[in-house]
């Protein structure tokens, strides 16, 4: 049996990528015959969500997931080319084009969300609502200190 590894607050970016790399290699034992990988089921079930209740353009995605114009620009162009969603021009500025879920992804709906509610039970199991708070607070702030760091370089993310 491993032994298992007792961590410090040194090491505490070197767990954030490993919980990281194993959480995107469970995904794989969860991933069906759509072929979607994790990021993309999380963009397209937003997608699903939000466009219920109003247009929703790339600069949504990229905002509500942290993510460059480049990675959300290449995820929306997997997820059309494959037939998940298609982008409409809008009459006021032509170049803006909002994200129009498909027939093809209304129909993986529920299994997105229940993919996702697995992979959130896993993450969650044996762990307190209590230390859940403060889980989320802790890396909460770990983003912001990270964005606070990212804006000062000149990167973008609106």
């Amino acid at each position: 049996m491993e032994e298992k590894k007792e961590w410090s607050e040194e090491d505490i970016g070197k767990l954030i990528n490993i919980v990281s790399h194993q959480l995107r290699r469970q995904m794989c034992f969860f991933e069906d015959e759509d072929g979607l990988t994790n990021m993309q089921k999380h963009v397209l079930h937003y997608i699903l969500l939000e466009s219920l209740h109003r247009e929703i353009y790339q600069k949504d995605l990229e905002r509500e997931f942290q993510i460059r114009r480049s990675t959300a620009t290449g995820t929306l162009q997997l997820l059309e080319r494959n037939g998940f969603i298609r982008r409409e021009s809008v009459q006021q500025d032509a170049r803006l084009k909002k994200i129009v879920p498909t027939g093809k992804a209304q129909n993986l709906r529920e299994r997105i969300l229940e993919n996702i509610a697995r992979m959130e039970a896993l993450l969650k199991k044996g762990i307190s609502r209590e230390d859940l708070a403060v889980c989320v607070k802790v890396l909460s702030q770990m983003s912001e200190n990270l964005l606070g760091k990212e804006k000062r370089k000149g990167y973008r993310h609106e």
